[in-house]
């Protein structure tokens, strides 16, 4: 590549019309070059948004492809009713409640303020319906209906979902209550709620459904999702719209084209078509640049070890998790495998245990590290071989071959 441009840049020295030629020979060439880059794995900068915070992740992989103040707390405004929702989507799974739970409407939930399913105070309404009515309407009564119903008042509730955050690892999150209503303290990070995106997806798939609704009605009244990316884009299906003066206009969502799934978070916008037309750009740039790849399977046979001292003589190594890879699209050939096993596995062996690491490279850079478990239970062997094996190892070592 360096020979071609410098031999082409010696001809630019020509004063004939063949500098000319030569010149725009050069520039083709160049084109050709980056087109050839933008084929096999370029991947330009990431678009920088107007929002106050954002964030993009691979579903599949965890993998997080563009971030920018990910980690600042800021009002999640109803952004808040995913972790209601996934308390509410816990409680069904326990059998603790049901969908067809007749919930007493409290004076609270009915005189919710801001967006509403308009539930009547004094009436019983199925929890179900309050789900569909907090999910696809972003009722603030449904939300306290809701909550009331799972922890006997809201307060109570907010202790779950705190409890919850923690179990989730979102250190930069507390809540105040269940719908976002503005509150003192009540405040989240761009990555605390990709990370409770995620776990909804992938722990209550059966209910996710719900999120790509595009309208419910209730008592008469039909009320459209407000995520409008579920009209532009197919392959949207969630997740969660949030407005608020201080939050301003915030929206979770999730697409999924090719089996390769993203998640993303974007905070602080101007107006509901702003906070679409960000999201769609970290899209747009995730799904034209990167691909998603299961390298290995959980529990594939990846290499065999000798064990000392062992009923077997050899340990199945595999991968406790499945190895899920998000790269620039056309790098997959130069993705690189090296297995480091430890030198000595002297029985007894657990199965679990890790005997090794697996490191995968992209262009020179270890962009993974797993341990390697023992597939199965090795148990010591009779004493005359482990004696035996002891001292092969002691000669080994003597001869520098550990």
């Amino acid at each position: 590549m360096n020979l071609m441009v410098t031999l082409v840049s010696k001809r630019l020295f020509s004063t004939s019309i063949s500098a000319w030629l030569d010149h725009r020979i050069f520039m083709v060439a160049l084109w050709t070059l980056f087109a050839s880059k933008a084929a096999f794995g370029f991947v330009p900068s990431a678009p920088q948004l107007a929002a106050s915070s954002y964030l993009l992740i691979d579903a599949n992989s965890g993998k997080v492809l563009v971030e920018y103040q990910a980690d600042q707390q800021l009002p999640p405004a109803s952004l808040t009713k995913i972790m209601t929702a996934y308390i509410a989507f816990s409680e069904l799974e326990r059998g603790s409640i049901s969908e067809e739970d007749s919930v007493p409407i409290s004076v609270k939930a009915w005189k919710m303020g801001g967006s509403k399913m308009f539930i009547r105070e004094g009436t019983q309404v199925k929890f179900g319906d309050l789900l569909k009515g907090m999910i696809i309407q972003s009722g603030n009564d449904a939300s306290v209906a809701i909550a009331e119903h799972i922890a006997g008042s809201e307060e109570g509730f907010s202790e779950l979902m705190n409890q919850q955050a923690s179990l989730l690892g979102m250190r930069g999150t507390y809540f105040r209550n269940s719908t976002g209503w503005p509150a003192e303290n009540h405040l989240s990070t761009a990555r605390d709620l990709s990370s409770l995106a995620l776990a909804l997806i992938s722990d209550f798939s059966k209910y996710y459904w719900l999120y790509s609704e595009k309208e419910y009605t209730y008592n008469d009244i039909t009320q459209a999702n407000r995520n409008g990316l579920l009209w532009s884009d197919k392959s949207a299906d969630g997740i969660k719209t949030g407005y608020t003066d201080e939050a301003k206009y915030c929206l979770v969502a999730s697409a999924e084209r090719d089996g390769m799934r993203l998640i993303s978070v974007v905070m602080g916008t101007k107006n509901s078509k702003a906070r679409e037309q960000e999201t769609q750009k970290l899209f747009t740039y995730g799904f034209r640049y990167f691909e998603t790849h299961q390298v290995y399977e959980q529990g594939a046979n990846l290499t065999e070890a000798k064990v000392w001292g062992g009923k077997e003589e050899t340990l199945r190594l595999t991968l406790e998790q499945p190895l899920i890879l998000t790269i620039p699209r056309g790098k997959q050939g130069e993705l690189d495998a090296v297995m480091e096993i430890d030198n000595e596995i002297v029985a007894p062996v657990e199965a679990g245990g890790s005997y090794g690491v697996l490191k995968v490279s992209l262009d020179g850079e270890v962009i993974e590290r797993r341990p390697l478990i023992a597939a199965q239970s090795i148990e010591q062997a009779g004493l005359f071989s482990r004696l035996w094996d002891s001292l092969v190892l002691m000669v080994r070592g003597l001869l520098g071959l550990n």
